[in-house]
């Protein structure tokens, strides 16, 4: 059966419907609601309050060191980093067995992308936008939330590839950054690296599929799954290597410790579900940093957010508007047609 097939709920015993969801699992997304909002909360407090220990001539000192052939090589990485971002989709199109012309595969991965980044809830904004360039083309709305999940598990599986190596391979400079023994920081790794290997086996040993209420989906196989790990952890190293190039220099800070907190930073500002994790991403790279001057991690984080958030979101808004002109010429266009055949089988009557 299709990944993606919306399958009836079974019924109960005597043909008596199903019972409804069992009040402990709306306890359980409360539970999450509030920890998100606490989160969001605590970020927000921490990071006011190391704002007000920085001056604003720091700030404005650090984007003026900024280098164009820096900003240039950032706006590189962006690029690049979005190019992966548009094979999560690829990918994920292709295990479900669509076949889609890769520029409105790749339109709908950056569009998607871009906004769901800058405005938050990925699930819902990401898909939201996937569906109104999909659904022209007779992509169903179970599809687009296949294919929503499936590439969401390709960033998960970067994200925790590039945290557990970092926190193994670089173990004792995150230790001077989280204060846990270098040994602990080095389990822990082990543990998401092993969690992550457990996955692969787990859908290597037979095909298996998750099922929500109604909405069924079949789990990429091991093969594919394999290919996620690798393609989310290379984007996830673009998108870190935008931030290491536009901080300030003689910070000494290694790419792979930077890549490990940023990956690590970037999951607590998902958890949040603040927009693009703003205050949650900013709060946990200052506080991991906490040695380096704060105006100078501030400016770099706000070149960030201008060239990895705030442009690609500009240009998906006007990718977007464009393609909604263009199908609406066309609309009209085709009614005119119609139009214009009607009035010539009444003349020729």
């Amino acid at each position: 059966m299709d990944s993606s097939d919306v399958r009836p709920a079974g019924l109960a015993g005597g043909g008596s419907p199903a019972a409804p969801p069992a009040p402990p699992r709306r306890s359980l997304a409360w539970v999450g609601t509030l920890a998100s909002v606490a989160l969001f909360l605590v970020s927000a407090v921490v990071l006011w309050r190391i704002l007000s220990e920085v001056k604003l001539s720091d700030v404005r000192t650090a984007f003026a060191r900024a280098e164009l052939e820096d900003l240039a090589i950032a706006l590189a990485f962006v690029m690049l980093s979005y190019t992966l971002l548009t094979a999560y989709d690829a990918l994920a199109l292709r295990q479900l067995k669509l076949r889609i012309p890769y520029r409105i595969t790749a339109l709908g991965s950056f569009t998607s992308y871009a906004i769901s980044f800058t405005l938050g809830f990925p699930l819902v904004t990401a898909a939201t936008v996937r569906y109104w360039i999909y659904a022209p083309l007779g992509v169903s709305a179970g599809k687009v939330a296949s294919l929503t999940t499936i590439a969401g598990l390709t960033f998960l599986l970067g994200m925790g590839t590039v945290v557990g190596v970092g926190l193994v391979w670089q173990a004792p400079a995150i230790a001077d950054i989280n204060h846990l023994a270098v040994a602990a920081n080095r389990l822990i790794g082990a543990a998401v690296l092993a969690a992550i290997m457990g996955y692969l086996v787990w859908v290597g040993v037979r095909r298996r599929a998750v099922r929500v209420q109604r909405w069924r989906l079949e789990l990429p196989s091991l093969k594919v799954s394999a290919a996620q790990i690798v393609l989310g952890a290379a984007e996830v190293c673009c998108a870190s290597a935008v931030l290491y190039t536009l901080m300030p220099p003689g910070y000494g800070v290694e790419f792979q410790t930077l890549a490990a907190i940023y990956a690590f930073a970037c999951i607590l500002g998902i958890v949040s579900h603040a927009p693009g994790g703003l205050g949650v991403f900013e709060t946990t790279m200052l506080l991991a940093f906490w040695r380096l001057p704060y105006g100078g991690m501030i400016g770099a984080l706000l070149l960030f957010r201008i060239c990895y958030y705030f442009v690609p979101f500009v240009l998906a808004l006007a990718l977007l508007g464009a393609m909604e002109i263009v199908r609406r010429v066309k609309a009209f266009r085709a009614n005119e047609d119609d139009d214009d055949e009607v009035e010539d089988e009444v003349g020729s009557g």
